[in-house]
């Protein structure tokens, strides 16, 4: 038997404990389009993937379970994470939890082994972006 072959992760679903708070929240950091936005539901979108925002936040704060959310630039998301006092975790990693404890681990483009399509990236603004030598040979 073979077995079908994971390519990828089309979203991440957070769970929040309010909506426009988290929408407010997460658009105070990151450049993003909301979609599909309801009081118990939206998308935000980050070209060909998406974070997917459910109100009904049961369980405590996360610890090491996270997810990593690539960004253009990691360092001046850093600083905006510093404006507006939110406190980074400890660890060779930047990560933060948002105020519904999701824990957010923040990975620069340049630095991973996947690679959005030119005609993403062209829809995204973001045409520029380029990979490091190592990143880019993988």
């Amino acid at each position: 038997m073979t077995l079908a072959r994971a390519v990828g992760i089309n979203h991440v679903s957070l769970e929040v404990g309010d909506i426009a708070a988290a929408v407010d929240f997460y658009t105070a950091l990151l450049e993003v389009e909301v979609d599909d936005l309801s009081e118990d539901r939206c998308s935000l979108e980050l070209g060909d993937q998406f974070i997917a925002l459910t109100r009904g936040r049961e369980q405590g704060r996360d610890g090491e379970r996270h997810f990593g959310l690539v960004v253009d630039d990691k360092e001046r998301l850093r600083a905006r994470l510093i404006e507006l006092g939110i406190p980074l975790l400890p660890g060779r990693f930047l990560g933060f939890l948002d105020p519904w404890g999701n824990h957010v681990e923040i990975v620069g483009y340049a630095n991973i082994r996947f690679a959005k399509t030119p005609a993403v990236l062209e829809d995204m603004g973001l045409s520029a972006l380029r990979k490091n030598p190592p990143a880019a040979a993988s």
